[in-house]
């Protein structure tokens, strides 16, 4: 294997290595500061948050919470959602329970169901457009096994200059050392 053949190669796979951990980084790795990340599946929030976003969303105290806040709730065990606080409900028995009424940004009415404080996640601080997408597709097949072939195949295309080029090499070491 020729000496320019093998730096092109590094230098193909190191972009794509660093490519890998940066959206590793991005998709797993913000878990390790609290973030939580979920694909916007709708055009509820749109222009705010667009339709293949993956949003990151971070812990909040739900009391601190006012009209005009943007919350990540869950509606169900299988459904969460993003829209904002439209107004803020007090329980007049117990005055630690809050609701939330909740509209999408893009919606003309307001949702369904009141909110209960115990089904907000938290709030978005940001987003990455499309990279939902890419998120999505990753998380469920076939996406998913194409991803682990795709690891599997980098990982050896990075160490395949090093398996191919030392026989080679150590054969010519070998020669100038007799």
């Amino acid at each position: 294997m020729t000496a320019v053949f093998k730096k092109v190669w590094n230098l193909i796979t190191s972009i794509l290595v660093a490519l890998v951990v940066l959206l590793a980084i991005a998709l797993v790795g913000v878990r390790l500061i609290g973030l939580r990340t979920y694909v916007v599946l709708s055009g509820s929030m749109e222009p705010l948050y667009p339709t293949g976003s993956l949003i990151y969303v971070k812990e909040v105290d739900v009391h601190q919470l006012k009209e005009k806040d943007v919350i990540t709730f869950m509606i169900d065990e299988d459904t969460i959602a993003t829209h904002r606080i439209i107004e803020v409900l007090v329980d007049e028995e117990d005055s630690s329970v809050v609701r939330f009424r909740t509209q999408g940004d893009a919606n003309d009415s307001p949702d369904g169901s009141l909110v209960h404080y115990k089904n907000v996640i938290g709030s978005p601080i940001f987003c990455v457009p499309y990279l939902g997408y890419v998120a999505n597709f990753i998380q469920n097949p076939p996406g998913k096994y194409l991803s682990i072939g795709f690891g599997a195949i980098l990982l050896v295309l990075v160490f395949l200059p090093d398996l191919l080029g030392d026989d080679g090499e150590n054969k010519k070491k070998d020669k100038v050392k007799e």
